[in-house]
């Protein structure tokens, strides 16, 4: 078996836990830098999924299983919009080819997300797997994965003895993710869109694991929607958590993002910005009755699990939000600005 995004706790955990599986007799991790934690059983390879070297690998090694993991949803430290973009498509592209042309492969399992729906006005209650987003996007992360999931099909296509398994994961949540949407719920002042409640949906770290293990072992092909049980509306998340909440215009949002990612502490992507304003509900019909996997954990459990580690910070609404106006005077002019228009 072979796992890309290693360097990543993620990935790096599922590769560590697929190697002490009974049944799998090797697992080589790939990514450009090494991981952080210890990968157990694991053969780290140090490549480029860029770069058409990783079809050596595949084929040095007689890989016969391949779990895409290197997707990733925001810069970080690996550069601007391009490196991403380059990553994400251009990276799923080599990686597709050296499996085409590798006699040995016979399963892809790719993970994807749920932000391929987008979130708009105009969505269904619930996104069944057949369904297109109601707003194509027109860049960044979602569109990313748009067209990741093009060529995955594609190659479906071409090699139709290999099992391909898309996984389309709700935002993943725990106690130890990393991601935007976790830094986003622990700022201890959490900024909401004025008028909005979003239904949101999320998968336990523990329940994503679970879910591609799963894939491997049951070989199933297909594209499933993977999300622990019921909705939760923004406001009901915060209430969770024990957070003061700071309504503000939409526009006036995407002006914290900006300041916000200069302090280090979350990132507001066009992707969250929709999602924190629209929500979005996906159907998990298929993922329970045809793929067999059931998550252990709701979205409701989930959400209480990652507040399992958190300081309540409801008691203090004042000074938090005197202080966050204190440090981001520009969100409190654009909400001034906003309400005089």
């Amino acid at each position: 078996m072979l796992v890309t995004g290693v360097s990543r706790d993620l990935g790096r955990r599922f590769a560590r836990a697929a190697a002490d599986h009974p049944d799998v007799e090797r697992v080589i991790g790939v990514d450009v830098v090494p991981p952080r934690g210890d990968v157990g059983g694991v053969s780290f390879v140090r490549a480029d999924i860029r770069n058409p070297v990783i079809a050596k690998v595949i084929a040095k090694e007689d890989v016969d299983t391949v779990v895409h993991m290197s997707v990733i949803s925001t810069p970080g430290s690996n550069g601007g919009r391009s490196t991403m973009k380059e990553l994400n498509v251009i990276g799923t592209m080599q990686l597709l080819a050296a499996c085409q042309k590798a006699p040995t492969v016979r399963q892809l399992v790719v993970k994807s997300t749920t932000h391929v729906y987008g979130a708009s006005s105009r969505d269904p209650a619930m996104f069944t797997e057949e369904m297109e987003p109601r707003r194509q996007p027109r860049g960044g992360y979602a569109k990313d994965v748009a067209e990741i999931e093009g060529y995955v099909r594609g190659f479906a296509r071409r090699r139709p003895e290999v099992v391909v398994t898309l996984l389309r994961c709700a935002n993943v949540l725990g106690p130890q993710v990393e991601s935007p949407i976790a830094s986003y719920l622990r700022m201890p002042v959490i900024p909401t869109v004025l008028g909005f409640d979003p239904r949101l949906q999320f998968v336990h770290e523990r329940d994503l694991l679970g879910a591609l293990g799963h894939a491997v072992a049951a070989a199933v092909p297909g594209t499933f929607n993977i999300a622990g049980e019921g909705l939760l509306t923004l406001s009901q998340v915060v209430r969770r958590l024990q957070r003061p909440t700071l309504p503000l215009p939409g526009f006036a949002l995407g002006g914290l993002g900006g300041a916000l990612r200069s302090m280090h502490v979350s990132e507001f992507s066009p992707e969250v910005r929709a999602l924190l304003t629209y929500g979005r509900g996906v159907d998990t019909t298929r993922m329970r009755r045809d793929l067999g996997f059931s998550p252990r954990f709701s979205t409701a459990a989930t959400v209480d699990d990652f507040a399992s580690n958190l300081v309540p910070t409801g008691g203090r609404t004042d000074r938090l939000l005197a202080d966050l106006e204190h440090r981001l005077p520009s969100a409190r002019a654009a909400v001034e600005s906003g309400a005089h228009r």
